[in-house]
């Protein structure tokens, strides 16, 4: 279950109050432990949730590709979801290096790194080049509002979507937190042995350099967010020769030159 309906009390300007019900996204604790070491705690929808794992596995670097998770144990709590992982013995060194220099953790992706070198490591570069132009940006815009079920319901969670290079919408995943619902769609590209093919992402967030670093070990050649970029966006995606686009509304778009 991914949302709920809860009463609310609705007040208009004039001072009339009635009794209304709403569906809310669920919100819930899902802590990641990757070959019996606890790894992260993230407040996510809970659902697609081996989308999720997989992806965030990739993401951090700590596995290569979808086939490196051997085992996912699913296990649900009074106090949230706990996704116990095996990863095949070769990147068990990765995980007890990373656990060593991580003692928390945050959506921002900085906390319990001990040095600045280790939080900005170098990116790959994007090899893929897209064939998608500004039309098909707009059609993907267009398109994405009716992909998004559980934001039509709940007006509270965020999109990631991958597209095609002519704008057509082939994958969504969606999730209260914009990093989980990336990590959402990576993976479920990996477990589908999905390739970008010359598409892009649509992002219905703003551009942080997280979702730059993810497009970037993704392979994905174009990032496409709803909303503004930060500084710390535009120099990773400039290192690592990502195509960016920014503030992509109906009426017009930005592109990083």
């Amino acid at each position: 279950m991914t949302s709920e309906r809860l009463g609310f009390d609705r007040v208009t300007p004039g001072g009339v109050r009635e009794r209304i019900t709403r569906a809310i996204a669920i919100e819930r604790p899902v802590a990641i432990e990757i070959n019996g070491f606890g790894y992260a705690v993230m407040m996510a929808s809970p659902a697609d949730l081996e989308d999720f794992v997989t992806g965030f596995l990739l993401s951090e670097r700590l596995a290569d590709r979808a086939g490196d998770l051997l085992d996912l144990d699913t296990h649900a709590t009074d106090a949230g979801i706990i996704l116990r992982v095996t990863l095949v013995a070769e990147r068990g060194d990765r995980v007890t290096d990373r656990v060593r220099h991580r003692t928390t953790d945050s959506s921002c992706g900085l906390c319990g790194i001990e040095n600045l070198e280790a939080a900005l490591r170098p990116l790959p570069p994007v090899r893929e080049a897209t064939r998608a132009d500004e039309a098909a940006v707009f059609r993907a815009l267009d398109e994405l509002r009716t992909h998004q079920r559980l934001n039509a319901e709940t007006g509270a969670v965020h999109a990631a979507a991958h597209c095609s290079p002519e704008g057509e919408v082939l994958l969504v995943r969606e999730d209260v937190g914009r990093h989980n619902a990336f990590d959402k769609l990576i993976g479920a590209m990996a477990r589908a042995g999905q390739e970008w093919n010359g598409g892009f992402a649509l992002l219905s967030s703003r551009c942080s350099y997280e979702l730059v670093e993810k497009a970037a070990l993704a392979g994905c050649p174009m990032l496409a967010t709803i909303s503004a970029p930060t500084s710390l966006a535009v120099a990773r995606a400039r290192e690592a020769g990502l195509r960016l686009i920014v503030l992509a509304r109906a009426d017009a778009l930005l592109e990083l030159p």
